[in-house]
């Protein structure tokens, strides 16, 4: 006579197997209750099956399929929900993250830039240009700063309108060009999405997007 025990075994480690057995759970279901079929047609018919023995397979094979589209669907919701790191990084929208990317000056605000000169140079110029790449004032800063407040005034004394800006800091050594470098600026994180591949990306005020990865500090937004 054909066990139907062995069956349910396989059916419940081809469940267990990961996130193909969703997928693979109908077809062994239908194996299944084609041996269950072919065991009522060749069983003994002196010494029948007693019927709650089908009925105990049936309800074994129905929890572990039950069971299986169960740890799949929290898996799904684990990884739009925070599995892949989003989750946890909600909470930065609202705050200002410090990134090497453009930011929006809103015409009056200062916006605060991390102005760390190349090790060992003596002198430094801050390059400010405009949305469209260019380059619209260059000033000197002190190489002995950390952080600069760009209030938007030029070193002639005109001010800027507001719009979007990006910076570079250049680093002298005895008068020499020794590093042009992208000069990390603080900006608003507005949003939190995650990419093709479930990586969380990060928003800024200005629309452009970074990496966790490439945010150097974080502060509140107010």
């Amino acid at each position: 006579m054909t066990s139907v025990t062995s069956s349910t075994s396989s059916s419940s480690s081809s469940a267990a197997g990961g996130s193909s057995a969703g997928s693979t759970i109908v077809s062994d279901y239908q194996t299944f209750l084609k041996l269950m079929t072919t065991q009522m047609q060749n069983q003994d018919p002196t010494d029948p099956m007693d019927s709650s023995q089908y009925a105990t397979q049936l309800a074994t094979f129905s929890q572990v399929e039950q069971q299986v589209r169960t740890n799949d669907l929290l898996s799904s919701l684990n990884a739009q929900l925070g599995g892949t790191g989003i989750g946890q990084y909600a909470g930065w929208v609202g705050m200002q993250a410090l990134a090497d990317t453009s930011a929006i000056f809103d015409g009056a605000t200062p916006l605060t830039l991390a102005t760390d000169a190349s090790s060992g140079a003596d002198a430094a110029i801050l390059v400010v240009r405009n949305s469209a790449g260019t380059v619209v004032d260059q000033r000197a800063v002190s190489v002995g700063d950390s952080s600069f407040d760009w209030d938007g005034m030029t070193s002639n004394g005109k001010r800027l309108g507001s719009g979007e800006y990006s910076f570079q800091l250049q680093s002298f050594s005895n008068g020499k060009l020794v590093s042009t470098d992208d000069v990390a600026v603080y900006t608003p994180i507005v949003e939190v999405r995650q990419d093709s591949g479930g990586t969380p990306i990060l928003v800024t005020g200005s629309g452009k997007e970074i990496g966790v990865e490439e945010v150097q500090a974080l502060r509140s937004g107010s």
